[in-house]
This record gives C-alpha cells, sequence and structure tokens, in this order.
C-alpha cells in the first residue's frame, strides 16, 4: 500500500536509508524537516507493516517545477515494480501541485535506476561532474509531466552566483553568454562586474547591483543594454537606514544615470510589459529582470534572474541562487517554470513597488 509519509514512519525511513545507499545518505534530522516543513511530498510503499520503499520530491516554491530528491526500494521489494508505482504516485501529486515538470539527478553508474528513468519518460539532459561523496559524476534528467509544456531552454546557458550578492553578475553573464557563446564565465567576470555594478550598499553587508551599473557593464563588454525603470526613485535604498549609506547610494546612481545618458543608451523610465518583453524575447534580446526574491525563496530582498523563455502559460527563469541548504542543486534553478501572472506579481519590489528590466542584445541595435 501506498500511503503519505508520517513522522512515525522516521526510524524506519532512516533504516530503509542505510540499507539502500552506502553515501550521500539522509539523516534522521533531515526526514523530519522535509516532513514538517511543507514544501516536500514523501510517500512510502507500506507491506505487512514493514516500509518496502519510499520517494521523496521537493517543490519550488511559486513555480511549476519539483524535484525527485530520493527514492529508494528495500533489497527484497526489488524486481515487484515499487518503484515504478511510487514514481507514478509522485507525478500524480505533482500535478496537483501545479508542477508541469520533475527533474532529478542519479548516480552515473546507477544503471539499473537509469534505465527505469528512461522507460517512464524521463530524458538525460546535463552530466554534472564529481557530484557525490564518492566523487562520481550525476546524470540530470527530467519529464515534462504536460509534454505540450516542454520548451527547448538551451539557448540561455546556466550559471550560479558564487556569493550571496551576486545574483545580478551571474544573471547577466547566463544573459551575455547566450549572445555570445565565446564568452568565459569565470568567478572572476562575476567579482569584475559586481564591483562595476554595485550599488555600494544594501540593509548590511555587501551591496546589491542596479540596473543602471548591469547596463554599464553589459555596455562595456560589446552588448546594447535596453533599460526600463524608474529614474524618480533611488533604487535599494528604502531599507538603508543609516543617512550616509543612504547618501552614498544616491551619488553612486546618479554617476550610473550621468555615464548613461553622456553614451545615449536607452533609458525608458516605464514597466516593460510582458507581451512586449515576449516580442522582444522572440527577436533574439534577453531579458534580465529584478524581481521580489520573496514571492520565490521568502527572503525579503530584491534579485536579479534572466528569463530563459516563454510561451503562453509561463515564463521561464534561470534562478542564480543554488540553495544547496534548501536540498535545490542547479537542477532545479535552471528554467524554472513560473506562472506568466506569478512572474508578473514577482516584477515589482518594496513598498514603492520598484521594479527594472534589461533588454540585451549583441552589439549594436
Amino acid at each position: 500500500m501506498i500511503r503519505a509519509a508520517l513522522l512515525t514512519d522516521i526510524p524506519a525511513l532512516v533504516a530503509l536509508e542505510n540499507r539502500c545507499f552506502a553515501t550521500d545518505r539522509l539523516s534522521e534530522r533531515s526526514f523530519r524537516h522535509l516532513l514538517t516543513r511543507g514544501k516536500a511530498s514523501l510517500f512510502v510503499f507500506d507491506e505487512d507493516e514493514q516500509l518496502r520503499g519510499y520517494v521523496l520530491v521537493l517543490f519550488h516554491q511559486n513555480t511549476s517545477m519539483a524535484r525527485l530528491y530520493s527514492l529508494a526500494v528495500a533489497p527484497e521489494g526489488r524486481g515487484k515494480g515499487i518503484a515504478r508505482e511510487l514514481l507514478a504516485i509522485s507525478e500524480l501529486d505533482a500535478l496537483e501541485h501545479g508542477v508541469v515538470s520533475m527533474r532529478l539527478e542519479v548516480h552515473i553508474n546507477n544503471s539499473t535506476a537509469i534505465a527505469l528513468y528512461h522507460k517512464l519518460g524521463y530524458h538525460d539532459f546535463d552530466v554534472y561532474p564529481d557530484y557525490y561523496e564518492d566523487h562520481a559524476a550525476a546524470l540530470r534528467m527530467e519529464k515534462p509531466l504536460a509534454p505540450n509544456l516542454a520548451p527547448d531552454l538551451s539557448s540561455v546557458p546556466y550559471y550560479g552566483q558564487t556569493l550571496d550578492f551576486t545574483c545580478g553578475p551571474a544573471s547577466l553573464m547566463m544573459a551575455m553568454k547566450s549572445l555570445d557563446p565565446e564568452l568565459a564565465l569565470s568567478r572572476r567576470l562575476e567579482l569584475r562586474i559586481w564591483r562595476e555594478a554595485t550599488s555600494i550598499f544594501m540593509t548590511s553587508g555587501h551591496g546589491g547591483c542596479s540596473p543602471f551599473g548591469l547596463a554599464l557593464s553589459a555596455f562595456h563588454r560589446g552588448f546594447t543594454p535596453e533599460i526600463f525603470t524608474s529614474c524618480d526613485a533611488v533604487m535599494f535604498i528604502d531599507s538603508v537606514r543609516n543617512e550616509e549609506k543612504r547618501e552614498v547610494i544616491r551619488i553612486v546612481q546618479e554617476d550610473f544615470l550621468q555615464e548613461i545618458h553622456a553614451l545615449g543608451l536607452p533609458l525608458h523610465e516605464r514597466h516593460l510589459p510582458l507581451v512586449e518583453m515576449e516580442q522582444q524575447f522572440c527577436n533574439g534580446a534577453i531579458p534580465v529582470v529584478l524581481i521580489s526574491a520573496y514571492r520565490l525563496t521568502g527572503d525579503k530582498s530584491p534579485h536579479w534572474v534572466v528569463v530563459s523563455g516563454i510561451d503562453k502559460r509561463f515564463v521561464y527563469i534561470h534562478e542564480p541562487f543554488v540553495d544547496t541548504d534548501d536540498g535545490q542543486s542547479e537542477t532545479t534553478c535552471f528554467g524554472i517554470p513560473v506562472a506568466r501572472n506569478e512572474f508578473e506579481r514577482m516584477r515589482f519590489y518594496g513598498s514603492r513597488r520598484q521594479y527594472a528590466t534589461l533588454l540585451l542584445t549583441k552589439g549594436e541595435q
């Protein structure tokens, strides 16, 4: 019998985990956290009051994608279709959660699991080297749960930010790489763009990157940025209480704007409607968009992402921040499907509903 896991199943889940895996095991604490946090589904196969298998799926907040995080079947239960049944119920449950795409990683040497996933409609899309504790690679796989909603997201490569405050540079780098495949992405480039584009101060710690600074960084590397944002308010200043810091942010923005005007870069003091963004994307422009991270991760801060696809139901984004503490990997951070109306809500930040979008093209328009 397949049923939802209970907290009382945790000892049996840990025992099964230890029987099935030699490395990369989930702990008792992890199972308890996943069962109580509300962002995961965990089903077990219970036979004769013995737990024979489980499947664990993680959901991405306010998006339509899930990650098949772990699947385990006891040795005596293998070859009986338990894994297939567990996968089927997890996919049905994911669909009920509004998920249209399931992704996973599997050990490159686990030929039995790989064959099963292929048989059930999963396809390979990447290999991640040195992924597991034994340094083996992971094969990344995906299954569209609504196949007619599976776009080609290969045109925009993925790069994950390496620091908490470099979402802007990472997003800009992905957009630039899409337009110039010869561009080499590196941490040095990430930090150089951050130094060029940062607004200096945020609420605390290092500063975030303004749309004006990112636009200038792109321009000086041979790209044409088109900026859509309001210039009558200083970006990222509302949450800064220290007046000296606020003054620094004002001066930095004024300096960016002075250079933008001197260079004649296209600057539109208006919000870019999604229908117009879609048209520009279809014409080859790559949108880099400021969103409210709260709607994506629960963090109350502005956050940069890059758009990698748009269709009638979804906007697909590359999320540069990989929250490994929350069970994420790069597998679940690229091409995230976000419902169009949800994406529109994400595009306004703070009490003053600030907004910013960069449309990036190669060379002169």
